[in-house]
């Protein structure tokens, strides 16, 4: 996903080291803002498998 805004962007990192909740969102659910937020917030969070989980060798 392409981030629009690199200072929300890093709203959201911010708002996830501090330990805020993902709710604190503070822009408008569905804008581009509140997607660039969103991405900073869970840009250390690992991305799921779209195939599953791995299988244990």
């Amino acid at each position: 996903m392409a981030v629009v805004s690199r200072s929300i962007y890093d709203e959201g990192r911010a708002a996830k080291a501090a330990n805020r909740p993902d709710s604190d969102n503070p822009y408008p659910a569905g804008s581009q803002s509140s997607l660039d937020w969103l991405e900073g917030y869970t840009a250390d969070e690992v991305e799921p498998s779209a195939t599953g989980p791995d299988e244990p060798a």
